[in-house]
């Protein structure tokens, strides 16, 4: 494993107990994170985590991004879960020759722009939702993209819509126009992040806005790669609830999963990643029990934290996910835990 960057962890870790955790209650409850939140993060200089140094960008290992990213979940998950979108464009800026790095690449890394994603309708089985026809001098976009993360907060969309069986990433503005609407929806969870269905109807790309082109079966086993950076969600609210818990077993289960996910080989990413979200439902429901009635009122910390568990069962899901969720939840749990020696 790489050097992790004891100093950037050390820094998102205050942040998120001095910042970010106090407000958590009321950024869940307000209906929209407040740009004050995001100043924060932008201010630490975590815009830059997924940037190289060239760009302004902190230029960090994985191991660094995971931590910073598990202490901010654990401190405000709506504010982070909109950060967190900064990834995929900030990389692809970065990446790509051209128009849109000179364009946003260095906007990315320091924060001066935020970016969200558009591609969770990939993992989507039948027919594509969101496709890519080509024009004259590009492309126009038709369909609908069904969770888009922090719309009024972020100036760009990396988009991907299919063409056959390729997929084309373009970097689109953010913005409602006679081709691109957006229909907010209300979620039970981290619903202040304001997650847009996002709806093209032959919106025009231009060839300059493209960052990639590549196969389906390419992306899909690069997502299967990454797997492990959307693990630090789960993490960052179990060791919130276990703190807040106090010392129990979870505190070793917790470090025992982390460690496996963290050496886990591909074809093993799911396995590990499902069994961090069955760990965070078990911690924050052993918070809410040991809370009590009081757990329920919308005051508390357990009933956010309870709620962000169930999210998490279902973001950056897989179908290998999914089973394993499954099997894990609809199985004899004390059984199953003595026979993977949890």
């Amino acid at each position: 494993m790489s050097a992790i960057n004891e100093d950037l962890v050390a820094a998102a870790t205050e942040l998120a107990d001095m910042e970010l955790f106090p407000n958590a209650l009321a950024v869940d409850a307000g209906g929209q994170v407040p740009t004050t939140q995001l100043e924060l993060v932008r201010a630490a200089g975590f815009h830059g985590l997924f940037s190289p140094a060239e760009f302004g960008g902190l230029q960090v290992s994985p191991e660094t991004q995971w931590a910073v990213h598990e202490a901010l979940a654990g401190g405000c998950l709506t504010t982070c879960f909109v950060w967190a979108q900064h990834a995929g464009p900030s990389r692809a800026a970065a990446e790509t020759a051209g128009p849109m790095r000179e364009m946003w690449a260095e906007a990315l890394a320091t924060g001066e722009a935020r970016g969200g994603v558009a591609f969770a309708h990939l993992n989507r089985p039948g027919p594509p939702m969101l496709e890519a026809f080509p024009c004259s001098d590009g492309w126009l976009f038709s369909g609908t993209a069904p969770f888009v993360t922090g719309w009024g907060h972020v100036d760009i969309v990396l988009t991907a819509a299919r063409c056959g069986d390729t997929i084309v990433w373009a970097i689109v503005d953010a913005k409602d126009c006679d081709t691109l609407s957006s229909k907010r929806l209300s979620l039970a969870a981290i619903d202040s992040a304001v997650t847009v269905e996002l709806s093209f109807n032959q919106h025009p790309v231009a060839q300059r806005s493209v960052t990639s082109t590549e196969r389906s079966a390419d992306w899909r086993d690069r997502y299967r790669r990454g797997l492990r950076s959307n693990g630090s969600n789960p993490l960052g609210v179990t060791a919130r609830a276990t703190r807040l818990l106090g010392p129990s077993p979870l505190d070793e289960q917790l470090s025992e999963a982390r460690r496996e996910i963290d050496s886990a080989l591909v074809e093993q990413l799911p396995a590990a990643r499902a069994r961090l979200g069955d760990l965070c439902v078990r911690a924050t429901s052993a918070l809410v029990a040991s809370t009590g009635g009081s757990a329920l009122f919308v005051e508390q910390q357990a009933q956010r934290l309870a709620r962000e568990a169930l999210f998490l069962l279902v973001q950056g899901q897989t179908p290998e996910i999914k089973q394993h969720h499954l099997q894990r939840l609809t199985s004899d749990s004390s059984q199953q835990r003595l026979d993977n020696g949890d």
